[in-house]
């Protein structure tokens, strides 16, 4: 079945003249609809703007169903009877923050940011509402798990898809009548197993694309932000077992923190404790049951300022993990260790120099 897209400035139009099986969590839907327009419009987030902004098309003599958005940014993808379309509305821009990092930031702040990858899924097929719920669910299932696979900075996690949308379309069955009865219809026979598989693909190939078209990265920075650590915090810390501190030194200190946080080996090693952390916190170790002593953090601060100014930055970072200055003292059993090591290793490296 051809579909026609039609693209105004103020929304897009799925047009189908023999009508879609729709199930969607569109502002302007009954769940379940038969209709041959789905709309996506820059409208207010309300019943009425949505439906009157729709309803503008030139297709709005046939039935619709309407969501609106604050952006029409959108791609499409067919494989074989599937097409999806992605819609992409997002705050988030990644700045340059020195010459080799960089940081993700929104305009708006990250309280009132949001990054919304929302769907529609049109199938081929001539397939049952009881089929059309299942692939709703697969679909949204299918969000869920690759966003929690792709462990996102927390910041990020919170204003993600926190309004997206989501419709599945298909086909109708032929019909004598101008009225259909959907519950004794014919439907196709569905291999839902095979089907499934292909949503999913398409589903995660389709964010992938989403987060590539937007540019959105995530860097050590990211990771540090969702901790809530800033660069301020790691050369006060710096500077707590230092004495005769000048501006000039915390100068010095702020460039050689940066400086280290270029070296992809510093930050592998770092990234890796913050996973561990997350793993402890959230129990996914089995074998964590909080009776022995963990060192770990110990070990990798120990290899992150070994990295950064050799074995002598070693020294430093036994007085720094055990008097803990500044916000250090503040931070989980991994995390202590790691940014001990940093600090030690910076520290080291700037009195060597």
């Amino acid at each position: 079945m051809k579909i026609n897209i039609i693209e105004k400035d103020y929304g897009v139009c799925i047009n189908n003249p023999k009508h879609f099986l729709a199930f969607s969590d569109f502002g302007v839907s009954d769940g379940i609809d038969i209709v041959e327009n789905v709309n996506v419009v820059m409208a207010k987030d309300d019943f009425k703007s949505t439906a009157r902004k729709a309803e503008t098309f030139n297709q709005s003599k046939g039935s619709y169903i309407a969501q609106s958005t604050e952006s029409l940014n959108y791609f499409k993808k067919t494989y074989g009877d599937l097409t999806i379309f992605t819609f992409m509305a997002n705050d988030v821009v990644v700045e340059e923050f020195t010459q080799h990092l960089q940081v993700a930031n929104s305009p708006k702040g990250f309280a009132d940011a949001r990054i919304n990858l929302s769907h529609i899924l049109y199938i081929d097929k001539v397939l049952s509402p009881k089929d059309l719920l299942k692939v709703f669910k697969v679909v949204a299932n299918t969000k869920s798990r690759v966003f929690a696979n792709m462990r996102l900075p927390l910041h990020i996690q919170n204003i993600l898809n926190t309004d997206d949308f989501l419709a599945v379309l298909s086909d109708i069955p032929e019909s004598e009548n101008e009225s259909l009865d959907i519950n004794n219809a014919i439907y196709d026979d569905v291999d839902f197993e095979e089907l499934k598989v292909r949503i999913e693909d398409a589903v995660e190939i389709s964010i992938e694309d989403a987060f590539e078209k937007l540019e959105l990265t995530f860097g050590i920075l990211d990771y540090f932000v969702a901790e809530g650590i800033l660069i301020g915090d790691l050369v006060d810390a710096g500077m707590g077992l230092v004495e005769d501190v000048c501006d000039e030194l915390k100068q010095k200190m702020e460039a050689q923190i940066l400086k280290s946080l270029s070296d992809i080996n510093v930050v592998m090693l770092i990234a890796a404790a913050m996973r561990t952390e997350d793993d402890l916190n959230r129990n996914r170790i089995r074998e964590n049951d909080n009776s022995d002593y963990l060192y770990v953090g110990e070990v990798l601060g120990m290899a992150i300022s070994n990295q950064i100014a050799g074995t002598k930055a070693i020294f430093n970072f036994k007085r720094y993990y055990e008097a803990k200055p500044g916000i250090i003292y503040g931070l989980p059993p991994v995390l202590d260790g790691i940014f001990a090591g940093l600090i030690a290793g910076c520290i080291s490296k700037i009195f060597e120099e």
